[in-house]
């Protein structure tokens, strides 16, 4: 804890020279950055409720495929008549956030921008570009393999059973599952900026990497749908993947490496 405290001391220090802003100038910075993402939203929301059912369809069709492949019905039901309408707009406003998260992102790095160096400020264009594909990476892996194989697991385990799946349970539990993995996917992106201001190290990463070890199989089992342990084993397997990628990740941007670099 000591290293770390010193870590983002030294981090602030170096970061003295730059032009300060008041706390006014802050807040009217945020705020603008706040309304700016707000609209993009909108707009996002707006163009995801024109494809409302062409997204359903998309979001429905892994467990339409397994009812199928069980031979059962494959219409899902509601209980209460307002339930499709308000579901639409659920995952008309999911599918806008989602749409407008490049120009949401990129007005996160015009906020926190003014607070780094000139040379720092060309991670823009890989940051944007590793943010979409990371989470894409962790949808599409969610989408293709996780949540289709928990599915046939799940409806082959209850054979014995007629399921009477409710549209928004199921829409809780892809979600759950697919954002999930989309987020857990942005580990390197977290990484990054914790190592850029000397937060955490590589050596530091790797010395506690059984702690991480533990930690992902945790996640992993709050987060797998199924309860069998070849499924946690799956959803842990990428994340295991992604924190070493993040270990060479904090050796890259980490300043004590930048500053020998410089002096070299």
């Amino acid at each position: 804890m000591p290293d770390i405290v010193d870590k983002v001391r030294a981090g602030v220090s170096e970061r003295a020279d730059l032009p300060g802003m008041s706390l006014i100038q802050h807040l009217e910075e945020l705020r603008r950055r706040i309304i700016h993402s707000l609209a993009y939203i909108a707009v996002a929301f707006c163009v995801a409720y024109w494809q409302h059912e062409r997204i359903y369809g998309f979001m429905q069709a892994p467990i339409v495929n397994a009812l199928r492949k069980h031979h059962l019905d494959t219409q899902l039901v509601y209980h209460n008549p307002i339930d499709a309408f308000n579901l639409y707009l659920k995952i008309s406003f999911v599918g806008g956030v989602i749409l407008a998260s490049p120009f949401v992102l990129y007005q996160v790095w015009l906020f926190i921008s003014p607070g780094l160096y000139q040379h720092e400020k060309r991670y823009v264009v890989p940051f944007m570009t590793a943010t979409v594909g990371l989470f894409l990476a962790g949808a599409w892996f969610g989408y293709h393999y996780v949540f289709a194989g928990a599915l046939d697991f799940l409806l082959g385990y209850g054979s014995q059973f007629k399921p009477l799946i409710e549209i928004n349970e199921y829409t809780s539990l892809f979600q759950t599952v697919i954002l999930g993995l989309g987020i857990v996917f942005e580990l390197p992106i977290l990484v990054f900026f914790l190592a850029l201001f000397g937060i955490v190290s590589a050596n530091f990463m790797w010395r506690n990497i059984r702690y991480a070890i533990l930690i992902i199989f945790i996640i992993a089992a709050i987060i797998t749908p199924t309860p069998d342990v070849l499924s946690m084993c799956v959803f842990a397997s990428p994340m295991l993947v992604l924190y070493v990628l993040s270990i060479g990740v904090a050796y890259m941007v980490h300043p004590t490496r930048r500053k020998r670099l410089k002096e070299a």
